[in-house]
């Protein structure tokens, strides 16, 4: 299981990037793919192409919610990894992807390096 961060959604669906090429072999290998609620709310705050929506729509047809436990794990990785401003948001990414026991794909790997430690499985 992999999930998507929202950057590595969004240049996912660039033709030719190196994303989109990750994407397509994961697909032909049968991996199956979900996002968290908070990285799907990201990336549907764009810019974004109408017919971009359509395929991220197509590929993961429902999101994790981010529920309690996953808050207070985000918590504790926000606490653990340095309080970096304007981490949060990863911290919750990575809860879900923790409990959901999925990879996470990302284009800013060295936002979540951190997060290794505790948990986390990069892709």
């Amino acid at each position: 299981m992999i999930h998507l961060d929202t950057n590595f959604l969004i240049d996912a669906l660039v033709v030719g990037s190196v994303q989109e090429t990750q994407l397509v072999g994961w697909l032909s290998a049968g991996q199956p793919f979900q996002i968290s609620a908070m990285a799907w709310g990201e990336f549907l705050c764009g810019p974004l192409s109408a017919s971009a929506e359509v395929l991220a729509r197509q590929l993961l047809p429902t999101a994790n919610a981010l529920e309690r436990d996953d808050a207070e794990k985000a918590a504790f990785l926000f606490n653990a990894t340095g309080r970096r401003s304007k981490s949060y948001q990863d911290c919750c990414i990575a809860a879900v992807a923790i409990r959901c026991q999925a990879e996470l794909a990302t284009s800013n790997r060295v936002d979540f390096l951190p997060m290794v430690p505790h948990g986390l499985t990069l892709a």
